[in-house]
């Protein structure tokens, strides 16, 4: 068939391929397939899940449903209680890597979403360089998760690794972020991870850029732009057009905790835009989990550690709306889901 020419196609834009039968959408980068399928089909809903969690000192992971509202089950147990670890999921599995138990590991742990009640299995270790982080940013694709950053006990890191989620086994090296930092966030399209905002240690400076990669490809990041307000400490979540990025806190020279909701565009490069405010000022909530609609944020510090859990329709603006309450209030870790902007 005749393709249009990718100099005039936009993001989202749709047809039909007539050597493959299949329809595809651009996404700013390439074609690629629209999936016949859904997590409704393969795991019996969109899950999300928050690994273990402080100060509760207690390893359990908590799910919810995000199509609906409600309280968060109990899912499992990590293997031991675990803080400030990054988490990646596929359609099938969801990865917890590295953090603090109470000092910094390299292990992998993975659940399988549609096995509630069965705990977490070891995947493998962090072997590269820097390998042993805390306060790490995960994020991936159907195939791949990618680990991005953190704290090494004494530098922040640049460091990029993956896995392939479908295989157990150690992490592979994949390049390096433009700028040192931790306690920043991502999320990710089929195509792009994005790495957003964090802040360089030991000077506690906290960063507002943006930068992306190419999940499928090995290489650096590149500049997307900047987040609405400089801030660290903060989760984030996508659908396949929107990344939401939740609270945080402002670092020096006067922190403060952040109420602040704001998104990019994963298809083209840009600053962010205000989405709309969380019900309260939080740093370093629970996790960030999305499914196609929803985006949802829990836990968190106000200064005390919170069991609320919020949500936003990611293709409307808009403030948070009450989800439910987390098993425990918790706050420092992270969470991922089966039907995010990445599968």
């Amino acid at each position: 068939m005749e393709y249009p020419s990718l100099d005039t196609a936009k993001a989202g834009a749709i047809r039909f391929n007539t050597d493959s039968s299949q329809m595809e959408i651009y996404d700013g980068n390439q074609w690629t397939g629209i999936l016949a399928t859904s997590p409704e089909l393969q795991t019996g809903g969109g899950r999300g899940v928050f690994f273990s969690g402080a100060p509760s000192n207690n390893a359990a992971i908590d799910f919810i449903n995000i199509s609906t509202t409600g309280n968060a089950g109990d899912f499992g147990d990590l293997a031991g209680y675990r803080v400030q670890g990054a988490a990646a999921g596929s359609r099938t599995r969801g990865l917890y890597a590295g953090g603090e138990a109470p000092s910094i590991v390299n292990t992998i742990e993975f659940i399988t979403f549609s096995s509630q009640g069965t705990d977490a299995q070891d995947f493998g270790d962090m072997v590269t360089n820097q390998y042993r982080r805390m306060n790490g940013m995960g994020c991936g694709n159907q195939t791949r998760g990618l680990f991005s950053g953190g704290w090494t006990g004494s530098v922040t890191s640049n460091h990029i690794d993956y896995v392939t989620i479908a295989q157990t086994g150690n992490s592979v090296d994949f390049g390096d972020l433009q700028v040192k930092r931790e306690s920043g966030s991502c999320c990710a399209s089929q195509t792009r991870g994005i790495i957003s905002n964090g802040r360089n240690q030991p000077a506690n400076v906290a960063l507002g850029s943006i930068e992306f990669v190419t999940i499928s490809t090995l290489g650096n990041g590149s500049n997307f732009g900047d987040i609405t307000v400089t801030r660290f400490t903060t989760q984030s979540c996508s659908n396949s057009t929107r990344g939401l990025t939740f609270g945080g806190s402002t670092g020096n020279p006067s922190p403060s905790n952040s109420d602040v909701i704001d998104f990019i565009t994963i298809a083209t490069l840009g600053d962010a835009i205000d989405f709309g405010d969380l019900a309260a000022a939080i740093q370093y909530p629970l996790g960030a989990v999305a499914s196609p609609v929803r985006a949802v944020c829990a836990g968190g510090l106000t200064p005390s550690a919170q069991n609320v859990i919020q949500y936003v329709q990611i293709m409307s603006k808009g403030d948070a709306i009450d989800f439910g309450d987390l098993q425990h209030q918790k706050s420092e870790a992270s969470g991922c889901s089966n039907s995010h902007g990445g599968l």
